[in-house]
């Protein structure tokens, strides 16, 4: 697909590109001359984006500078790798301590998604890409999701939920998950002993914002996966005082 082929939304984000990659104001007569767009289509790109506070001209009305707010993207999108940097080391800090795979999640509509991943140097592992999603009612995640869940939002989140049987110990019954999920907010960690997949086990932290303390809302969770051969879960239960440490530095890379 050429240049001139590409979706507007798309045309709008390479001119910005291109702009940011010059270093300097341009004028639709230096832009034209780089060759990528026909000059009516240029001048209405230039329009539309001054238009949005994307650009600005300068004082001779000629040239086009990138505005505060293509500054402000900028400046977001350099903040957000430097915070998913941070997010990395932590969990591969984790997982080198350990020796298993750890996960970052958070809460979507009403599945629990993979924010981010780090596997386990062992052979045998099940691998999980960010972006996975798995259920509520049968992750260690999405129980700790649920359990410390507003009560209203909670009791929507259950009332909507078909509580699937994935294996033999799946809570498929209201009453079991109520339970669990009493235990949760007690004890302030969520097992998944072999629920959404048969041998493997979890253990999932909350993660919440700093000096929120123990009430604070819980933004993501932090959570170790192992195959139950290689890590029962009493085991797991033991690298509780660890995975809070890595939730805590979380909390406060967000």
């Amino acid at each position: 697909m050429s240049i001139n082929d590409a979706p507007p939304s798309l045309r709008l984000f390479e001119l910005l590109e291109l702009l940011a990659q010059q270093g300097r104001p341009q004028s639709l007569a230096d832009l034209l001359a780089l060759g990528r767009w026909p000059k009516p289509t240029l001048h209405r790109m230039l329009t539309q984006l001054e238009a949005g506070g994307l650009l600005q001209r300068e004082p001779d009305g000629r040239r086009y500078a990138l505005a505060a707010r293509s500054l402000r993207l900028a400046e977001g999108l350099l903040a957000a790798s430097a915070q998913q940097g941070v997010r990395r080391a932590v969990l591969r800090a984790l997982v080198a301590d350990i020796g298993e795979s750890c996960n970052l999640t958070a809460l979507s509509g009403a599945e629990v998604v993979y924010l981010d991943r780090v596997e386990t140097a062992f052979p045998l592992r099940l691998e999980l890409r960010p972006g996975t999603r798995v259920p509520l009612h049968c992750s260690a995640s999405g129980k700790l999701f649920l359990a410390f869940a507003p009560a209203r939002q909670r009791k929507t989140l259950l009332d909507g939920l078909a509580l699937t049987r994935h294996t033999a110990t799946t809570l498929a019954e209201r009453r079991a998950l109520d339970a669990e999920l009493e235990r949760i907010r007690r004890d302030g960690h969520a097992v998944d002993d072999q629920e959404f997949v048969e041998g493997l086990n979890c253990v999932a932290v909350p993660v919440r914002d700093p000096g929120a303390g123990e009430d604070g809302p819980v933004r993501c969770a932090v959570a170790l996966q192992a195959p139950s051969a290689r890590l029962p879960l009493e085991q797991a239960l033991i690298l509780l005082p660890r995975l809070r440490e890595a939730a805590a530095a979380l909390g406060r890379s967000l």
